[in-house]
């Protein structure tokens, strides 16, 4: 095997696990920190906290009415 070969194969078990955090949402708060670095980090405001972040995500998921009927 080649040196990049040997290096694809040792960073399938990492894209494997990136892959899952992004499709169950775990990703979401690294996520908006970067969004937040590359488009905010100019001014003077703070990203919000961990806590902060999961619970405005929380109410905006869960504050109006989620069914169809």
């Amino acid at each position: 095997m080649t040196r990049h070969s040997i290096g694809s194969v040792a960073s399938a078990p990492r894209r494997a696990w990136r892959w899952l955090r992004a499709l169950s949402g775990d990703d979401e708060y690294d996520r908006y920190l970067e969004h937040f670095r590359e488009h905010h980090s100019a001014g003077s405001e703070k990203p919000l906290s961990r806590r902060a972040f999961f619970r405005l995500r929380q109410d905006e998921r869960w504050d109006r009415i989620n069914r169809c009927c």
